[in-house]
């Protein structure tokens, strides 16, 4: 059967004659939808008409058909369609990064119609993106910065492409990022932090619970747990059962977007016990994260951490202490060695391994692994 054809409309051919009635092809797009376009009246018509309809089914038959006019689909239209139709579904932090990078992509490469993206206008954003400012004083965007925008841009144009706006994606050459060893808060960092949350003075609004309580619980679950920041600040007192020793992890507050039960070590379950309160969340926090990083760094720095900061950049109290995720990093490093790569990856909650091994500061267990290698008996001796 034909994918498409040529045709006149009866009632033009009746009033106007074969000869001046317009040329029509006709086709069915992919999604079953039946469409017309004129090809004008007479000799030319028709041949403009078998013409077209050769190429259509051609397109049809090969899989590269392109609906007819959406190629002129502008990228504002796209961007509020991509919003309403994909970016609605996704988490409030997805969507927010999703529209940031596109945002970037709109202001840098100023594109027109969807159609006429190339994989130039790609490599024009990466090259201006990379030399603009960063968020630390005196640095620029970093190549992680411009990775994690190319991948909302390029799943924003591989959706342009399924809805046919887009003959091709472009062609993306993401940046090499430099091989950092990951940096994670060891035994003796952490006994500092752990004794200096003294100074805490924040938060002061929890009802029975000292500050110092509060933040040595909170440090000693993402020690513990490796939960980030926001699944621990989301944790909520009815899904924390302390007798069994679970918490509830819910699909709405972490980014596995899955609901977890969680088995919590008996340290923890013991410091979770010593926030006894009436607040909703086991960890209330009514200020802005910015406080909450400012207090961790406070009390870092009363601990004496001072970590080294070998980035070209001008540097701010945050260069030398840890992050949160810090704290999740050390959980892998810690256990890397004592648990399989299955637990690890379940505990961690990644659904790859790969994602699991990025956290694992792997000099730390070198150490082991050198202590136990083979040596020579001439060795042992000594040579003479």
């Amino acid at each position: 059967m034909s994918k498409a054809w040529t045709f006149q409309k009866s009632a033009d051919a009746r009033s106007l004659g074969e000869d001046k009635a317009p040329w029509y092809v006709g086709w069915y797009e992919p999604d079953g939808r039946r469409k017309a376009q004129s090809c004008g009246p007479g000799f030319h018509g028709k041949k403009n008409a078998d013409r077209l309809a050769r190429k259509l089914e051609s397109e049809l038959i090969e899989g590269t058909y392109q609906a007819r006019g959406r190629s002129r689909k502008r990228w504002d239209e796209f961007r509020t369609e991509y919003d309403q139709r994909v970016l609605s579904g996704r988490a409030y932090e997805t969507k927010a990064k999703a529209n940031l990078a596109l945002d970037h992509f709109e202001r840098l490469v100023r594109p027109g119609r969807v159609s006429a993206l190339t994989t130039g206008h790609v490599d024009d954003f990466i090259a201006t993106r990379r030399q603009e400012p960063g968020k630390k004083r005196g640095s620029l965007v970093s190549p992680a910065t411009v990775n994690r925008d190319l991948r909302h841009v390029k799943c924003a144009l591989r959706v342009a492409h399924e809805w046919g706006y887009l003959p091709n994606v472009p062609k993306f050459r993401m940046e090499k990022e430099p091989g950092k060893l990951p940096t994670y808060v060891n035994g003796d960092h952490f006994a500092a932090i752990y004794e200096a949350c003294d100074v805490a003075k924040m938060p002061a609004d929890v009802l029975h619970v000292a500050p110092a309580a509060w933040w040595r619980a909170l440090v000693v679950t993402g020690y513990m747990t490796g939960w980030r920041i926001g699944d621990m600040l989301a944790l909520r007192r009815d899904r924390l059962d302390l007798d069994a020793g679970t918490a509830v992890s819910l699909a709405a507050d972490n980014k596995g977007k899955r609901d977890e039960l969680v088995k919590l070590h008996s340290v923890v379950v013991e410091h979770l016990k010593r926030l006894a309160g009436f607040t909703e969340t086991v960890f209330p926090w009514n200020h802005d994260r910015r406080t909450l990083y400012s207090e961790f760094t406070r009390i870092q720095e009363a601990a004496g951490i001072r970590l080294p900061c070998s980035e070209e950049h001008e540097h701010t109290r945050a260069c030398y202490v840890y992050g949160f995720h810090d704290l999740r990093r050390a959980f892998a490093t810690m256990n890397a060695d004592k648990l399989t790569p299955d637990a690890l990856q379940a505990l961690m909650r990644h659904k790859s391994y790969l994602t699991t091994q990025k956290y694992i500061n792997l000099a730390r267990q070198m150490d082991a692994a050198v202590a136990s290698l083979h040596v020579p008996e001439v060795l042992k001796r000594g040579v003479k």
